[in-house]
């Protein structure tokens, strides 16, 4: 038996961290954010021990225990309900698991809340197209050049927002890409690279099992087995309206913990840019897709 600081055992530091995380994650949710009605002045902030029980579908006695410290055993199952109860983050969600005793679940990286300062980014770049995207290639925010660049980005819904699913399912996106199976060879490879971090993520085993089902040339270039790094390069449009626009791709990171990057599309000549200027004017200025 290992004892800690302070004379505890390491299983009982561990039982008292659990104790504190979840009195601390209790107490930052309100009432009204957990979808309870409001019950008038409370003498300590946030949600009751009763309260993220009965939310949690566990019993009182029980998720009093866990944070008392007690040495009790709780499945997965619970912890989930639990996490979701309190709103943890994915990291929150793993650091729960590792205090509960149990291995660190895949941490989902990808989460679609863009900050605000990133969206006020985004649409400043105009008249350059722009896009928010993460690890996985989901399109999570874009400002109006590239709205009209890509087309129909606004009526697409939320599980179609994703550069795979438009490269390998979207007849414009393939007849728009002059260099289709380079590019989409080159959008396969970084996404199998990516992957290697997020093998057990249902959402990634997801888009590569519809993508197989819906697009033999995704199967195939699959199968290639390829992987490719971040890249900075030359990409050719041909867009119905303005023809040819020849724009630098690049790609910015916002860190690894967040997943998120930054894609702009900088044109090259000045016919280009007057093309990418046209595209800007042709939309009103209370339209777009900067979220």
């Amino acid at each position: 038996m290992t004892v800690s600081v302070g004379g505890l055992t390491d299983e009982q530091a561990r039982r008292r961290e659990l104790a504190s995380f979840l009195r601390s994650r209790r107490e930052r949710i309100s009432p009204e954010q957990a979808g309870l009605p409001p019950t008038g002045r409370r003498r300590t902030p946030g949600l009751r021990r009763e309260e993220v029980a009965h939310l949690a579908g566990m019993g009182v006695t029980w998720y009093t225990w866990l944070e008392q410290g007690r040495d009790i055993k709780v499945s997965e199952q619970v912890l989930d309900a639990i996490a979701a109860t309190l709103r943890l983050d994915p990291y929150e969600r793993a650091h729960l698991y590792t205090l509960a005793g149990h291995p660190e679940p895949p941490v989902e990286r990808d989460s679609a809340a863009v900050p605000r300062a990133l969206l006020v980014m985004v649409r400043q770049l105009e008249p350059i197209p722009a896009a928010v995207i993460n690890a996985r290639f989901d399109l999570l925010a874009c400002n109006r050049t590239y709205e009209r660049l890509v087309g129909g980005v606004d009526e697409l819904p939320p599980e179609d927002r994703n550069w795979l699913v438009l490269m390998f399912t979207s007849p414009r996106w393939r007849a728009q890409v002059l260099d289709w199976e380079d590019a989409a060879a080159r959008l396969v490879g970084r996404f199998r690279a990516g992957m290697a971090a997020h093998a057990a993520e249902s959402g990634w085993k997801g888009l590569v099992r519809r993508l197989r089902q819906e697009s033999p040339d995704f199967g195939r270039l699959w199968e290639r087995h390829d992987v490719r790094g971040p890249e900075n390069f030359t990409k050719h449009f041909l867009h119905p309206e303005v023809g040819l626009l020849t724009l630098d791709y690049t790609q910015l990171s916002f860190g690894e913990r967040s997943g998120m990057k930054l894609a702009t599309y900088t044109p090259v000549d000045e016919e280009s840019w007057a093309k990418v200027r046209l595209l800007q004017e042709s939309v009103p200025a209370s339209e777009g897709s900067g979220r």
